[in-house]
């Protein structure tokens, strides 16, 4: 049970400022409603952050609430989200608790309330707040876990570094098929990290290779709840189904995998083995002719289904037809024996019917062939070089928490818009860590730069910004490695700025949380119909422009971006670019000789799949220097300038 308790506090009350400060001095307290059977405190005693002095107006209170996890006596482990609205106008304040968990609403105007309390993977709680005349009023406040939540305290993309290697190494032994090893190394990596669905996969892929399909589909099935949408996991964890012959779990699994990985042929051609088994043959026709469309001379065991179906729907000549088809291409294929014989008994089933007396015989008339006897076993194809896809990584949310969108983006867009005018008050030393990566990877080698930075955004006409950097000596592509420049990707924010925004469709998903702070999650993506202004590719005298959709996570209290990642749309083919990957981050930066803060970039990773050779670059910031910027100089660079001389290991 949430316990309402008042405490014994100091009112010092200043006529002259017409303001009320409320000090919390709360060792001792009284309580108003019975014990919580979770504490393991004394009652009386009241868990809140003493000698805190809230300011508060003559006529409204506060309300403080210290929040746990499952009893009183653990304090959440993360920021929680405090959302107060006003029963009689429905209008709404929000707060989140700081470090100690405790949160506070000033200038309540007397009345009656119901805050909700939200984190990530805890269910929300709401609490009445009944206010008259009382200028303090305090709350403990439980939340217990959503049994329904993925603990997602470990990402993918921030192993440990012994995580990381161990799983490197059970990769290298998997594709040895040095299954032992793999075990060995694999286990412990996931020891470190057992919510990571990378880890979770391999571990389902290395026990569908010993044919222990208990295991498999177990991993299997967690990495499917940690990374939903994963074209590779639904299709080996709806094969391992299929293995079990469990048909009904592989049709349910395998049609996801159809929707998220519609032009593979491999899915429809497992789903069409699903629907074989359950005798729903003019469905696995219709799949296996999809598997057939789309693989064309790969897709050949679907001709196994297609030509089964056909001939349990009574178009023996059809299946017949098919079949041949099959072993024309495929004329040594461990299973041709089964086929040819299956043929002849089609032919001989067709005879026996004609000459039967009492005319055709209808429904399942032979044993068929196994389907999955035709497929080579499943090939580990591991992109740990790059960082999950937007649309592919499941981000944690808190429960039944709805999310004020345009709050939320209208707030962001405030503070890019700051952002875009503390830009050019700094300079700083920039970091350049760039590495070519193999396809597992690991370094092929790596090379570093340091630079002096200063950046700049103008707006040559309205709705237009123009980003401009600086760095040391103007450098031209030579001074890049691999001959490669990246620029701007520090202003990826301004995707939020009032006259970028309307170039995107943005969806608030929920809250979420990043580091524990309560943070409200928005994806975006670029426009059809939107000139596309925010990132490109210049070749030559020649700009790509590279349309943009990722998820932003933006602090819930003060609405500012902390961290945003962004990926293609598509493919850009036409200039071997797979695909790239931006992560990010931005944080208050203190200078102390200005006495003040500014919110600015403090990182930025690209993986990059461009011309054959994979690419991770990262741009980190130190030693910011804050200076004006007067009417006739836009840029100014730092005394000490860094040599731009590059530092390259080989691997």
């Amino acid at each position: 049970m949430d316990r309402l308790s008042t405490a014994r506090i100091a009112i010092l009350r200043i006529d002259t400022a017409s303001r009320c400060f409320v000090l919390l001095a709360a060792l001792l307290a009284t309580n108003t409603f019975a014990q919580d059977p979770n504490t393991d405190r004394n009652p009386g005693t009241l868990n809140v952050q003493p000698h805190i002095v809230y300011q508060t107006n003559p006529g409204t209170s506060v309300a403080v609430f210290k929040v746990f996890g499952e009893k009183l006596s653990t304090p959440l482990d993360r920021q929680a989200l405090l959302k107060m609205v006003n029963i009689k106008d429905q209008t709404v304040l929000w707060a989140t608790t700081e470090g100690d968990s405790q949160g506070a609403f000033t200038n309540i105007p007397f009345g009656n309330y119901d805050v909700e309390i939200s984190a990530v993977g805890y269910l929300s709680k709401h609490q009445e707040v009944h206010n008259s005349n009382a200028p303090l009023q305090q709350f403990e406040i439980v939340l217990h876990r959503d049994p329904a939540a993925i603990n997602l305290d470990v990402d993918d993309r921030a192993l440990s570094s012994k995580a990381r290697k161990e799983m490197k190494h059970g990769v290298a032994a998997l594709k040895s098929h040095h299954f032992k090893d793999a075990e060995t190394h694999l286990t412990q990596a996931h020891n470190a990290a057992p919510s990571s669905a990378e880890l979770n996969f391999l571990l389902g892929y290395l026990y569908f290779q010993q044919n222990d399909h208990d295991k498999a589909s177990a991993y299997l099935g967690t990495a499917n709840k940690l990374r939903p949408h994963d074209g590779a996991t639904l299709t080996l964890l709806g094969r391992t189904w299929l293995e079990k012959k469990d048909y009904p779990a592989a049709q349910w699994v395998l049609k996801e995998a159809v929707d998220t990985d519609a032009e593979s042929w491999l899915p429809h051609n497992l789903l069409a083995d699903a629907y074989l088994h359950q005798k729903k043959y003019s469905e696995a026709r219709e799949e296996a002719q999809a598997a057939i469309d789309k693989g064309k001379a790969d897709a050949n065991p679907a001709r196994l289904i297609l030509g089964q179906a056909l001939i349990n729907l009574g178009l023996d000549d059809q299946g017949i037809k098919v079949l041949e088809a099959f072993l024309q291409q495929s004329p040594s294929h461990p299973t041709a024996g089964q086929v040819r014989t299956l043929i002849a008994e089609v032919r001989e089933h067709a005879v026996s019917d004609r000459s039967s007396e009492n005319g055709p015989q209808t429904g399942m008339r032979l044993a068929g062939v196994d389907p999955l006897l035709a497929l080579a076993q499943p090939g580990l194809a591991v992109k740990s070089w790059q960082p999950a896809g937007i649309d592919q990584v499941k981000v944690a949310m808190a429960a039944g928490v709805v999310c004020p969108g345009d709050k939320v983006t209208d707030e962001a867009g405030k503070h890019v818009s700051e952002l875009a005018e503390d830009l050019s008050r700094f300079s700083a030393i920039e970091d350049l860590f760039h590495q070519n990566l193999d396809p597992y990877g690991n370094p092929i080698r790596t090379e570093t730069r340091k630079y002096n930075y200063v950046a700049s955004i103008s707006e040559p006409e309205p709705g237009f910004l123009a980003v401009d950097e600086s760095r040391a000596d103007k450098i031209d592509l030579q001074g890049y490695p691999d001959k490669i420049a990246s620029t701007g990707f520090a202003t990826l924010a301004l995707v939020f700025h009032p006259h970028m925004r309307a170039n995107f469709d943005m969806t608030c998903e929920g809250l979420g949380d990043w580091h524990g702070q309560a943070s409200w999650i928005v994806y975006f993506k670029q426009r059809d119909d939107k000139p596309n202004r925010m990132h490109g590719y210049k070749m030559g005298t020649t700009i790509y422009a590279i349309k943009l959709k990722g998820r932003a996570w933006i602090t819930a209290d003060k609405f500012q971006i902390v961290r945003i990642e962004s990926e293609m749309v598509r493919p850009m083919p036409e200039i071997k670019l797979l695909s790239e990957h931006q992560v990010v981050e931005y944080g208050p930066i203190r200078f102390e000789k200005k006495n003040t803060s500014l919110w600015l970039p403090k990182s930025a990773e690209i993986y990059f799949d461009f011309r054959q050779h994979r690419y991770y670059r990262r741009h980190s910031f130190d030693h910011y220097m804050l200076f004006s910027v007067d009417t006739e100089e836009k840029r100014k660079e730092p005394v000490d300038k860094p040599a731009a001389q590059p530092s390259t290991t080989g691997k």
